[in-house]
Formats: structure tokens, C-alpha cells, sequence
């Protein structure tokens, strides 16, 4: 297993720390949130002068946007980017209501994403959908019917730790062997009290949970996905030395 890194960046200059020190904190790369790759649409040459230095400084990019005509054109150009840049995978969060959700429409919406991971795929990138809170594959039973009508292996799944939890699904260990062979991505994320937090400092317990992806064989990218608001030192360290455990 590889770890990776991912957190949003406020300023220039967070992001410039963020850069440059995912590496000797001991991640191996970054799955990108929107602002940190999306100024480089048409110009990835200029990331590359930025960020060249430091190898897997784009492994992943996170899209979210809904799946009207605004974006598909933004999921293209994620694609286009991705492609440029070498990225392994761009991790799309479905922007639409859970409200509401029926199993007909989720059936259409993995037609429609399919599709979108079919596009990727010909470019060299994987489409990796993100169980997300309030969205539509939010659920033991979404992603069940969701998974049920991906077509042609054209999406994985991305499991989020602590949106499952947020979403009412305590068993993460338990969703991990279920959906074992959709898995191609992981977003470790602690939470406490309904707020995300530094991992390893909130209520999950990691232990049942890496040793579920352990058991199903996994060997792809892990992500520490930081979402607490904490300092960019204290995210790295913390998070890497929880992900040791998972990695030893």
C-alpha cells in the first residue's frame, strides 16, 4: 500500500507547504482538492514548473460537481489535466441530493458516471466514486444498487471512513469486506461529535478498519483525507504516524 495525502489550502502560501513537505513527512503522494490543480486547466506545463520537483504531487484529483452540462465540462477538463499530468485517479463526489434518491434514478446515475469513467479510462486516468454524506451513494443499500449498475468496471470506489460514520454506517470494517471488489481507493478521515478531526484523535476505531483492508488484499493508494482545520505540521505528522499502523 502507498499512502497519500490530501487536505484544502487557504493561501499561496499553505499551498507552497503543503507542496513541499508532503514528502519528508513520509507520503508518497496528494490527491488534490479542486482549487490546488483546477488554476492549471490548459496549462499544465505551468504545474509542472510549480510542483515537478516533487514526484506524486498529483496523484489524485477530487471533482464535485453535479453531472449537468457545467459539470461534465468540468469533469472533461479534469480528465484532460489528469491525463497530462500523469494522475492515477480523479475521486468524484456526485453533487445531488439524497433526497429523494429512488433505486431507478441511482441506476441512471451509474449509466451516466460510467460513462464519464469510460472517457477517463481512455485517457489513462480511473474514475473512483467517493461515498460522501448526503449524496447520493451515501449507503450500504446505494452503493449496493449503484455498484450493481456500474457498467464495464468503468467506476471504483472510493471509501471514505468518516462519511460513512457521519452517514449512519458505523461498520466501516464490515462495508470494506462487502464492497471489497469496487474498492481501488481509500480517504482514512476521523470524526468526532459530527466534525472531522485529526486522525486518529476522534471516535473511529482504525483497528478493526485496517485490518478489513488488510484481509481483502488491498494494495492501492491510502489517502489521509485532513479535513479538521489543523495546522499543515501537525495534519502530516499525525496523520502519517496513524497510517503506520496500517502500513507496518
Amino acid at each position: 500500500m502507498k499512502p497519500a495525502f490530501s487536505k484544502p489550502t487557504g493561501s499561496a502560501e499553505e499551498t507552497r507547504e503543503l507542496f513541499t513537505t508532503f514528502r519528508e513527512a513520509g507520503f508518497e503522494g496528494l490527491q488534490l482538492k479542486p482549487g490546488q490543480y483546477q488554476p492549471y486547466f490548459g496549462q499544465p506545463g505551468k504545474f509542472e514548473d510549480d510542483w515537478g520537483a516533487y514526484p506524486g504531487a498529483c496523484q489524485g484529483m477530487i471533482a464535485w460537481c453535479a453531472l449537468d452540462d457545467d459539470g461534465r465540462a468540468l469533469l472533461q477538463k479534469t480528465i484532460t489535466l489528469a491525463s497530462q499530468l500523469g494522475t492515477e485517479v480523479i475521486v468524484y463526489c456526485h453533487n445531488a441530493p439524497h433526497d429523494g434518491l429512488t433505486s431507478e434514478l441511482l441506476r441512471k446515475y451509474a449509466h451516466e458516471i460510467s460513462e464519464i469513467g469510460k472517457t477517463a479510462r481512455e485517457n489513462g486516468v480511473r474514475l473512483s466514486l467517493h461515498n460522501h454524506y448526503n449524496l447520493p451513494v451515501m449507503l450500504v443499500e446505494d452503493t449496493r444498487v449503484f455498484f450493481d449498475a456500474v457498467e464495464d468496471n468503468a467506476v471504483g470506489l472510493t471509501v471514505d471512513t468518516a462519511h460513512l460514520v457521519k452517514s449512519g454506517v458505523p461498520d466501516v470494517a464490515g462495508y470494506i469486506r462487502k464492497f471489497a471488489p469496487f474498492i481501488d481507493n481509500f480517504h482514512m478521515k476521523d470524526i468526532v461529535g459530527g466534525q472531522f478531526a485529526v486522525l486518529g484523535t476522534g471516535e473511529i476505531d482504525f483497528g478493526p478498519v485496517f485490518e478489513a483492508v488488510k484481509a481483502i488484499g488491498y494494495d492501492g493508494w491510502v489517502s489521509a483525507d485532513e479535513e479538521s482545520g489543523a495546522g499543515m505540521r501537525e495534519a502530516l505528522l499525525g496523520c502519517r504516524s496513524v497510517l503506520g499502523r496500517l502500513l507496518e
